[in-house]
């Protein structure tokens, strides 16, 4: 991912390679623990979602609260944006990522995890004007061959039966 999102000038920060770790150390654990810990599949992914980003708006309230203050008065825009965010960025993403997870191995979810900077990155050339040069092209093409390969079937071993 650092091929398609890190520029020539880019230099390596301690902080930031921690935060990596930490971020994806997070995701695995999550990843795995949810497939473990799975709900009963009568519970809808949505109201997985649902029901998770709650508890995460509560837990994060008070700390929000402590750290920005109370927040300013929202424009129109500020309401619409945050609603897409909710719903599109947050609740519908979720609940097709708890879906995932329940029909898909391990390996395979986890991998998929490549896909938001990839969808960023070609948003942003789309949407941003932004352009990618060589070095780029070549981390793109390696997230999204992993991604894919990620997703293929197991090979099958044949043992030879002794007679």
């Amino acid at each position: 991912m650092a091929l398609v999102v890190l520029g020539p000038d880019a230099t390596l920060d301690p902080l930031g390679i921690v935060a990596g770790i930490a971020g994806a150390l997070s995701m695995a654990t999550g990843v795995v623990l949810t497939k473990k810990w799975a709900p009963p599949r009568t519970i809808p992914s949505i109201a997985l979602a649902g029901w998770q980003l709650t508890a995460a708006g509560i837990l994060l309230f008070v700390p929000a609260l402590l750290l920005e203050g109370p927040p300013e008065a929202i424009s129109t825009r500020g309401w619409l944006g945050y609603s897409w965010l909710a719903l599109a960025g947050a609740l519908m993403s979720y609940s097709v990522w708890f879906a995932g997870i329940r029909r898909l191995p391990v390996t395979s979810t986890a991998l998929l995890g490549l896909l938001s900077p990839l969808v960023a990155a070609t948003l942003g050339t789309l949407i941003a004007g932004e352009s990618f040069g060589l070095v780029q092209w070549i981390g793109f093409c390696l997230a999204l061959s992993a991604m894919v390969c990620g997703q293929l079937p197991q090979p099958h071993s044949k043992r030879k039966q002794k007679a």
